[in-house]
């Protein structure tokens, strides 16, 4: 088998202008959180000085035993530091708007993972972990169309997206600590994803028949953030096809539940970090 370094220089030397996303902000390189390897054998992902920069909140959630009151004070204290609820006016004298927040970027995923809001997730989770991006409104990879709408919803989310990929380092940090609290000693949790296309991704391989059901598992690439879901029943909402995937919970960046009621309600939704899974087709 290839090893997980060669299988992604490869794929980004087919995009030469984004290959210096092997660089990245956290403790792994790209090409082990990005591997098949990862996912059978996951380790803590740390973003360089999330923790440092903000030591009294981890401070004050780590005294703090109530889920919900833990939220709260998360939502809060990142309201206060980052000024989300005012109002900028841009530098043409136009319209007031509000800028981005992580809240206003995780509903707008929501309804579309293809918009402004979704390439700037993207993004974000290129320069903190250096996976690349493979689809937004087509394959990354063959369609110079798709790459063009990538870079403009890009810089069009990023005029409108001051401190947000701080917010979402410290978002990604809190949720990390909240899956450690929720479900301790696991490494993985299973959950289940909707496609109408399934020929979008890059198939790799099948497993080798290690067993009577080991034919059904399939190497995939998807794309570096996506949507998965804890209920079964819900995936098949999203799509003809449904996957279900051991992930590890050092790739969940958000949870259904992570964060207080009144800012965002999914159904069952997670937000997961992408590169090579071992995923198992489910009948209906």
């Amino acid at each position: 088998m290839r090893g997980p370094e060669k299988i992604y220089h490869e794929t980004i030397s087919r995009d030469e202008s984004r290959s210096s996303c092997a660089l990245n902000r956290c403790n792994l390189p790209p090409w082990i959180i990005g591997s098949e390897e990862f996912q059978a054998n996951p380790q803590p992902i740390d973003i360089d000085g999330a923790r440092l920069t903000d030591p009294w909140l981890f401070r004050r959630l780590e005294q703090t035993p109530e889920p919900d009151e833990r939220s709260r004070i998360f939502h809060e204290y990142v309201c206060v530091k980052f000024s989300l609820d005012e109002v900028v006016r841009s530098r043409t004298g136009g319209k007031p708007k509000r800028v981005y927040s992580y809240v206003h970027l995780l509903r707008a995923w929501g309804a579309d993972s293809n918009g402004p809001a979704g390439a700037v997730l993207k993004a974000w989770v290129e320069s903190r972990f250096g996976l690349l991006a493979t689809y937004h409104h087509g394959r990354l990879v063959d369609d110079s169309a798709a790459r063009d709408a990538f870079r403009v919803d890009r810089m069009r989310g990023a005029s409108r997206a001051i401190g947000v990929l701080m917010q979402l380092d410290l978002l990604y940090t809190f949720c990390q600590d909240e899956l450690r609290r929720r479900f301790p000693g696991h490494r993985w949790k299973t959950l289940y994803r909707g496609t109408h296309d399934p020929e979008e991704y890059v198939i790799r391989e099948q497993a080798p028949h290690r067993s009577a059901s080991a034919h059904e598992l399939t190497l995939v690439q998807l794309n570096n953030l996506s949507s998965f879901t804890s209920d079964p029943e819900v995936a098949w909402e999203f799509g003809s096809h449904a996957w279900e995937a051991q992930v590890p919970l050092a790739k969940i960046v958000f949870f259904s539940g992570l964060l207080p009621r009144s800012c965002l309600a999914g159904e069952a939704e997670h937000i997961v970090l992408g590169g090579y899974y071992r995923i198992r087709p489910r009948l209906y």
